[in-house]
Formats: C-alpha cells, structure tokens, sequence
C-alpha cells in the first residue's frame, strides 16, 4: 500500500509541523503518514502542560528524553505530530492540546471529527509561554 498524499485537513499541501525538536513519524517535520504509521502520528499539536501530563498518566510519556530513539522530551510549546488517538483520549478526557490545521494530515480525521479538530484550531502564538497552564 502507498503513502496517502500529504494533504491536510483543509484539503490544501500539508505544512511543516515542527523542525525543533523534528516531528513525524518520518521525521521530516511533517504529519505525513503511510503504511508503516500505525499510530496515526497525523494531528499536529502545540503541546501544553495539562496534555503532557495527561499523556505520562495514560502510559504516553512524551516529556522524559529517550536518547535510545532520537527524542529529546517535549515542553510546553513544542509542535509534535501526535497519534491521532491519543489526541482523541486527551480530548475526552479533557485535556487537549491545541491544533494547527495546516499542519494536521487530512488521515486524522479518520479517528478524529473534523469539527473537533477544527475546534481546537490555533495559530501558534508568538509567545509560547502562554500555554504552560
């Protein structure tokens, strides 16, 4: 099976997510996804607090570096493409992350509605210290 086109959920080319740390599950910066993702590394999320210790209490521990892995931790601000699911988990239980459409791949609303994304729809803020609550 091939990669899907790399499209967003705006039906428009797929923006970069986040190079610092470098995002995807390709690690290109990207949500791109294919076959080999069976995590759906596709929502493009601005990382806050609440979420990151909402994903270490359920067993997605994504703020402890793993050197093993080329992961460096995240922190409050970060854009990371996260599973889709997990995003969905967050969300239901109240703690989801910001999104940004541009960079979210059109296969996340596969797991997640469109209009739930859509609702947590941000620009990234200049200052990324105001997400740290």
């Amino acid at each position: 099976m091939a990669r899907e086109p790399d499209l967003n959920i705006l039906g428009e080319p797929l923006h970069p997510c986040g190079t610092d740390p470098v995002t995807g599950f390709y690690r290109d910066g990207c949500c791109s996804t294919g076959p080999e993702d069976r995590g759906s590394h596709t929502v493009c999320a601005v990382v806050t607090a609440e979420f990151l210790d909402q994903q270490r209490r359920v067993g997605n521990d994504l703020i402890t570096p793993r050197p093993e892995y080329d992961f460096v931790g995240l922190k409050p601000g970060d854009r990371w493409c996260v599973c889709a699911a997990r995003w969905r988990q967050a969300y239901e239980d109240g703690c989801a992350a910001p999104v940004v459409l541009a960079a979210t791949h059109r296969g996340a609303t596969r797991i997640v509605d469109e209009s739930t994304l859509r609702a947590f729809a941000v620009d990234v803020p200049g200052d990324a210290s105001t997400l740290l609550s």
